[in-house]
């Protein structure tokens, strides 16, 4: 079992001073003075966070895979010598649970894992056949997913075994010193119309105590009768949508809800309450953007007001900040996001575009940016809706050291410590079984053994989890920036190197460079810095090196320059 110090001890600031800066005043006798200097204060930006598909993870229990429903193992044709699959395969909370070590010892501190609601027992019989490189596309398609809830309160019958159901999955992560995020839905329930025939659970919703609350009857939405059937209340009546459109609503025959009945807001808040009391630490929020921000904020409200401050962060595809940034606003759901647009950037730095470190910097939004608080966005290179990142070992290396070192909570994909199926699109791949011999083969991946070394160096730095970024180059193969943090007595500045060019680099830093003892997080190595001094390092191909220096900011010009970065991170709305 691996624990990592979430917070490194901080030096005393008169000791620090007084080693190097003797003309500084003693800290101790001016720490009401003191300046903060934060990123953010969220305390779930501290952690780094592991997205499982969980039924693609592993199979820890066979007595729970439900092979009598016909639901299991449904491959695709092979899509470029690679089939995905539309079948469940097994993944359970006892092959998660099982695992929290590997998971662990990678440096991660929560998991993610996929909707664990009850989903229905046959493969979908509408819609459209899947395509390699289509989306969207549900026929002959099950709820392996998670996502086609159709009892919010009740967990669905792959997933738990004797002795490990959601409370006890919780309390494992718990004794690993891990959160656990829970992916929920909340605009839409399960395929609900142009079935051959009216399918068992298909569009319907029950309680906890299987009364039918709402059905649709395998009826186009145009044909629902909202004032005259209760059973079509908790459902929107809007039409089918076709092509930009979608974003609007009704991606694939999915019930969505009417986000204007009260019973669909309280349902969900009971619901999803349940799961917190649980063990849910985090909710991710599936397709954010398909209800009104008036109903999130009303959500968010409720959750919250039984859980102070509890996180959660929503999924808007979208790459443009302006419009997902609404949903992290007052008033308009005051959740975080996931950061497509630097998901976008990423992709074209680390890909095989090989696009230079400046692609990255007008994603990060450090100052004057749409976002509530930038710091606090979920950081990504893919997931389970889109092809993975298309990237040699040396570009997941450099996507890495790039995520668990600049400003956001890092997420990373399962597998992706390995390269595991990249490049390969959602129904060509994207979402295969890993299992045990995947956990074995990632063992020996040079991928792994880099993101081991940076992902541990984050979850024992402060500066690194929360500080502000002040960004001293970003050009080409290299980047260097500042991460800064300083708050309540805790004091760390980081400086980061990267280097993912191919061959050695070699930096030179005296920008605002502050005099001192500063230590390598990944190495030990320690530099002494003189006042006026330069700090010179030599990077590795598509190497990293991380100074941290423990001591409260005294350098004139990264005060200025911090004191400027505070006023401008955090848009005053």
């Amino acid at each position: 079992m691996f624990h990592f110090p979430r917070i490194l001890s901080a030096l005393a600031c008169a000791v620090a001073l007084a080693a190097c800066a003797p003309q500084a005043p003693d800290a101790s006798a001016t720490s009401a003075a003191v300046a903060s200097y934060y990123g953010t204060l969220e305390p779930f930006a501290r952690e780094a966070v592991y997205f499982v598909m969980t039924d693609r993870f592993v199979n820890g229990d066979p007595a729970n895979d439900q092979r009598d429903q016909g639901t299991f193992d449904i491959p695709l044709v092979s899509c470029s010598g690679v089939a995905g699959n539309i079948g469940y395969l097994g993944g359970d909370f006892r092959g998660l649970a099982d695992h929290l070590d590997y998971i662990a010892e990678m440096g991660f501190t929560a998991v993610w894992i996929t909707p664990v609601v009850d989903n229905p027992d046959e493969p979908f019989s509408g819609g459209t056949a899947p395509t390699c490189g289509g989306s969207l596309a549900d026929r002959g398609k099950t709820g392996y997913h998670g996502y086609w809830g159709v009892d919010f309160n009740t967990l669905d019958e792959h997933l738990p075994s004797p002795g490990m159901g959601f409370r006890e999955l919780a309390d494992a992560l718990h004794a690993h010193g891990m959160k656990l995020v829970l992916d929920i839905v909340g605009n839409h329930g399960s395929p609900a119309w142009g079935m051959e025939h009216d399918q068992p659970k298909f569009g319907k919703i029950f309680d906890r105590d299987g009364t039918l609350l709402a059905d649709h009857q395998n009826l186009d939405p145009t044909r629902l009768d909202p004032a005259g059937n209760p059973l079509h209340r908790f459902y929107s009546a809007r039409g089918p949508v076709e092509g930009e459109g979608f974003l609007e609503g009704n991606l694939a025959q999915l019930s969505d809800f009417d986000p204007d009945n009260p019973a669909v807001l309280d349902y969900l808040v009971v619901a999803y309450s349940g799961w917190i009391e649980q063990g849910a630490d985090a909710f991710r929020i599936d397709t954010i953007a398909w209800m009104p921000d008036a109903f999130w904020q009303a959500f968010t409200q409720r959750i919250r007001a039984k859980r102070p401050g509890f996180f959660m962060f929503g999924e808007a595809f979208n790459y443009d900040a302006e419009v997902i940034a609404r949903h992290t606003l007052p008033g308009q759901g005051e959740t975080s996001v996931l950061d497509f647009p630097m998901k976008e950037a990423m992709e074209a730095a680390f890909g095989h575009a090989q696009a230079g470190f400046a692609r990255l910097a007008p994603a990060l939004y450090l100052t004057d940016g749409p976002y509530a608080n930038p710091y606090d966005l979920a950081t990504f290179y893919d997931n389970h809706d889109m092809p993975r990142l298309d990237a040699s070992d040396a570009g997941f290396i450099d996507a890495h050291h790039w995520l668990f070192t600049a400003r956001g909570i890092p997420v990373v994909y399962y597998g992706s410590e390995m390269g595991f199926m990249r490049g390969r699109p959602e129904h060509g791949g994207n979402r295969n079984y890993f299992g045990v011999e995947g956990i074995e083969a990632a063992r020996t991946s040079p991928i792994r053994a880099a993101l081991i070394r940076i992902a541990r160096a984050r979850a024992a730095s402060p500066a690194l989890q929360r500080g502000l970024q002040v960004n001293l180059e970003l050009n080409g193969t290299r980047a260097a920036f500042y991460r800064v943090y300083q708050h309540q007595g805790e004091h760390q500045i980081a400086l980061v190197l990267l280097n993912k060019g191919d061959t050695a680099a070699r930096f030179a830093v005296d920008s605002m460079l502050q005099a001192g003892r500063w230590t390598s997080a990944l190495d030990g190595g320690v530099v002494e810095v003189a006042a006026g001094g330069k700090l010179e390092a030599s990077v590795p191909a598509h190497g990293v090196q991380v100074y941290l220096l423990d001591a409260a900011v005294t350098e004139p010009t990264l005060v200025t320059t911090l004191d400027a970065a505070m006023a401008r991170a955090r848009p005053q709305r």
